[in-house]
């Protein structure tokens, strides 16, 4: 179980207008007291202005000059008054200056950034502009660094609701420009038929209970299949539409060359073009090319909580089934749940490596009643029956639970796991190339 706690646009807000506030008022008292400091180190400014002004001026006139000698006397007098006057200024300056250093000292110590400012500035003449530029493009530094962080976690959120054209009701269709490798329909490859196939050996032997025509069964109910509850030449299917949705939307598999991505979990990532999502699509694009109408959502239903992802997908489903009427055929996409990449069922078809597949039926034993799970059971062995003869191989046996996996929602709803952890994108794209071709023979479409 997975819980990954977002933080929310709105803190995020609130927490910038503090530290905005706390910059002004920084700002407002580092002008302050270096305007003060100016004045404490240049006291004789005013001095030397008036004793050029003077010199100027007696430059200009003789007489007054003569009369600057001939009161000579006073003027001693008023230098000796000034001198006391200058000693006192000093020692008052001096405890300025000190004062103005302890209030640094503090600065220093509480005020990220402020230090490096105030050791700049005691090394080059006073610059108010360049002092408050630095103390913004520090702590402003740090703002940045907190949004771009908030943002990255808040991305998969945002693409729950909207992304690449995904509306808020979870009823999307698929967008080949998600994908760099997405083609047009047009262009689309599909599978060849009379392929030599082989299954690759994998660290786990397939195991089953029960074999039908073929079928390999693993039963791991209490329920008594018989010829009669597995027959499938009965079931009728709709074929109209197509439903597909992933479940645990986050799962993925082993990066490869040409796919490379980020995990943000054991074999999960909320990247849509590297999990089950990309094969939901791939599935959707293959089927659309041989003309079925398919509904494909893309919305996560295992993120931000792995928790309730049945609950989730199943309320996706019934919406998507009330607007698309007489629907049979949904398909949940899965990865199985392997967690190493040691793991890696594969058939060789021609020259390819694709990912073998594996049908999951429920059975009734869940808190939502299902009656009719032999429909589902019955859909699925029609599916590898033909796939039998196509693609020996292709699919794993099929598991039976009590579990209901949302089954209930309809009579051909089945769940299938694509591969494991240790196979890769590239692998399970071609079983989807596969699947489809199989689908359409069992369809007639």
């Amino acid at each position: 179980m997975i819980n990954m706690a977002v933080i929310s646009l709105k803190d995020i807000i609130k927490y910038l207008v503090k530290i905005t506030i706390i910059i002004a008022i920084v700002v407002g008292l580092t002008r302050y007291f270096l305007s003060i400091k100016n004045n404490v180190e240049n006291p004789n400014n005013s001095g030397e202005v008036s004793k050029a002004t003077s010199e100027s001026s007696g430059k200009e006139s003789g007489s007054e000059v003569t009369a600057e000698k001939s009161n000579g006397e006073a003027t001693t007098g008023e230098d000796n008054n000034g001198s006391n006057k200058t000693e006192e200024a000093n020692e008052s300056n001096k405890n300025n200056l000190n004062s103005w250093q302890n209030f640094l000292s503090c600065l220093d110590i509480s005020i990220p950034a402020m230090a490096q400012v105030n050791s700049k500035e005691n090394n080059s003449a006073p610059k108010e502009n360049k002092t408050i530029e630095d103390i913004l493009s520090v702590n402003l530094g740090v703002i940045d660094n907190l949004k771009s962080s908030s943002d990255s976690k808040q991305m998969a959120e945002k693409n729950v609701n909207n992304e690449n054209g995904t509306d808020n009701e979870g009823n999307n269709e698929g967008d080949e420009n998600k994908d760099n490798d997405s083609n047009s329909l047009e262009n689309i490859e599909h599978a060849e038929t009379g392929l030599k196939t082989e299954v690759l050996d994998s660290n786990v032997s397939p195991r089953y209970s029960q074999e039908y025509y073929g079928v390999k069964i693993r039963n791991e109910t209490d329920y008594k299949l018989t010829n009669e509850v597995l027959d499938p030449t009965s079931l009728e299917i709709n074929t109209n539409n197509i439903i597909i949705y992933q479940t645990h939307s986050c799962e993925s598999y082993t990066a490869s060359e040409k796919y490379q991505y980020k995990q943000t979990g054991n074999f999960r990532t909320t990247d849509k073009n590297f999990s089950v999502i990309r094969v939901g699509r791939e599935l959707t694009n293959q089927l659309k090319s041989y003309g079925y109408n398919v509904i494909h959502d893309e919305n996560y239903h295992d993120y931000p909580s792995y928790t309730g992802s049945y609950t989730s997908s199943l309320n996706t489903v019934t919406k998507l089934l009330e607007e698309n009427k007489d629907t049979d055929i949904v398909i949940d996409v899965h990865r199985d749940a392997v967690g190493d990449n040691t793991y890696a069922p594969t058939v060789k078809i021609g020259d390819e490596y694709a990912a073998q597949i594996m049908f999951v039926v429920g059975g009734n034993g869940s808190s939502i009643p299902h009656p009719e799970w032999q429909q589902n059971l019955k859909f699925a062995i029609k599916v590898q029956q033909k796939a039998n003869e196509l693609y020996p191989g292709l699919f794993r046996p099929i598991i039976l639970r009590e579990s209901g996996y949302n089954q209930q929602v309809s009579k051909a709803a089945s769940l299938i796991e694509v591969g494991a952890t240790g196979n890769t994108l590239d692998q399970c794209l071609v079983s989807m190339k596969y699947l489809a071709k199989v689908l359409d023979e069992v369809l007639g479409n």
